[in-house]
C-alpha cells in the first residue's frame, strides 16, 4: 500500500492511500476484488449499506472488464483504489478494444437491455462515474463514493 500526499492547492495536502491490484481475466477472482473493496471502505468509515453498494458496483465493473475488455485468456486488468478520508475512488482499467464513449448514454430503467444493466447499476450505486476509452487501447472506469452522502 502506497501513501500519497496529493496537493489540493499550494497550502493544503490531502493524505490518500493507493492500493493497486492486477487481476487475471477470470471471473473467479472478482470476489477477491469485492472483499478488498469492502475492507478498504470499512477502514474509511463507510456504513454497511454503502459498502454493499461499492461491492456490487465494483463487481459489475470487473465483470465488464473481463467480458469486454480483455482480449486473450491470459490478459489482466488493473484495479486502483484511492482511499481518502472522505471518499473512495476506484479505477478499473482494461486493455480491450475500447468502448465508443459517444455511445455510452445515460441509462434509463425503462430502456434497459441485457447489455446495459451493469452500467445502469454502477451509475445508480456510485456518486460519480466517468468512462475514458481509447480505440484499441482499453477502457477506464473511475467510480467515486463519498463518505456520508445519502
Amino acid at each position: 500500500m502506497e501513501e500519497i500526499k496529493e496537493k489540493v492547492n499550494e497550502n493544503e495536502e490531502v493524505n490518500m492511500d493507493h492500493i493497486k491490484l492486477s487481476m487475471p481475466n477470470k471471473p473467479e477472482y472478482v470476489s477477491i476484488i469485492r472483499l478488498t473493496a469492502s475492507a478498504i471502505a470499512s477502514r474509511i468509515g463507510f456504513n454497511i449499506d454503502d459498502i454493499e453498494d461499492i461491492k456490487v458496483a465494483i463487481g459489475e465493473a470487473c465483470t465488464n472488464a473481463i467480458r469486454h475488455g480483455c482480449n486473450k485468456i491470459n490478459d489482466t486488468y488493473d484495479i486502483d483504489f484511492f482511499a481518502y478520508e472522505d471518499k473512495l475512488e476506484i479505477k478499473i482499467k482494461d486493455t480491450g478494444k475500447g468502448l465508443c464513449s459517444l455511445n455510452i448514454k445515460e441509462p434509463k430503467a425503462e430502456d434497459l437491455k441485457e447489455g446495459g444493466l451493469g452500467l445502469f447499476i454502477i451509475k445508480t450505486l456510485m456518486d460519480d462515474v466517468k468512462f475514458t476509452t481509447l480505440q484499441n487501447k482499453g477502457t477506464i472506469i473511475l467510480m467515486t463514493k463519498m463518505l456520508g452522502v445519502e
